[in-house]
């Protein structure tokens, strides 16, 4: 069992269950503290190298994930493990594909699809979900 994040921690989300989960924009310098141990970058093209785990999901920016089943898959994946690890989300700027997916999350969490959205907007960033298309993504998430 590894540490999870601290609640104070920079971009850090906590989620109904208790789980938390790091969302950042990977244009900004790491930050000071503790690495993840999983990570997923949500980039329309492959990240750099990093030492600890990741995934890669082709996701555009302002845009949806290309192949919505792995995303999902993978979505779950970390859910599951940010329950006792230190699990990051990022994308470039770390607010729309970022913001989408830690909705994404929060549903998996039992948050309401239809609240999912306005909860990461209230607990994480206020500019969370940029699209109409991302936000209806989320609603759909569950389905």
């Amino acid at each position: 069992m590894t540490e999870t994040w601290n609640a104070n921690d920079p971009g850090v989300l906590r989620l109904p269950s208790g789980r938390l989960v790091r969302g950042r924009g990977l244009r900004k310098p790491l930050p000071a503290g503790p690495t993840p141990t999983y990570a997923v970058y949500l980039l329309g093209k492959q990240p750099p190298e990093v030492p600890w785990e990741t995934r890669w999901l082709r996701w555009p920016d302002f845009r949806l994930p290309g192949d919505r089943p792995q995303a999902a898959a993978v979505l779950r994946e970390a859910w599951k493990r940010a329950a006792d690890e230190r699990v990051e989300i990022a994308c470039g700027g770390g607010r729309g594909r970022t913001g989408t997916a830690l909705a994404c999350l929060a549903v998996l969490d039992g948050v309401p699809a239809d609240e999912a959205v306005e909860y990461v907007r209230r607990h994480y960033d206020r500019h969370a979900v940029e699209t109409p298309w991302q936000k209806r993504y989320v609603r759909r998430f569950a389905d």
